[in-house]
């Protein structure tokens, strides 16, 4: 497995906008997949985005609930860092949000490495 360090969430108002950064500690990959789910108290637990990447190419997918209004990205800097951009946010957005590596992207399943999840609350 490998260790995911995450950092943002918070509190959060509704219309506003989120920045979820998770990080592999002390590796970086030429290959491999980064993602993120959410989990609300009472519901199951929900693919939100994903980004996966080879030395030639990148490919990404985004959860229907947060499709248009999600964007991750690879940083261009920090290449073991992955950043979840969250706009225009609604109250039903309000979770935890679990890092995941290798996750199939195409798919939404999970992989087995997970962060330590990060409350996000978005107040209306």
């Amino acid at each position: 497995q490998v260790q995911l360090v995450e950092s943002g969430g918070g509190l959060v108002q509704a219309g506003g906008f989120l920045r979820l950064t998770c990080a592999t500690a002390g590796r970086t990959f030429s290959t491999y997949a980064m993602g993120w789910f959410r989990q609300a108290p009472g519901k199951e637990r929900e693919f939100v985005a994903g980004i996966s990447w080879t030395l030639a190419s990148t490919y990404s997918n985004y959860g229907d609930s947060v499709k248009g209004r999600a964007t991750i990205l690879r940083d261009n800097d920090k290449k073991n860092t992955v950043n979840l951009h969250l706009d225009l946010l609604k109250t039903e957005d309000t979770a935890v949000y679990y890092c995941n590596g290798g996750l199939d992207v195409s798919s939404g399943r999970p992989g087995d490495s997970w962060g330590q999840g990060t409350q996000v609350t978005v107040s209306s």
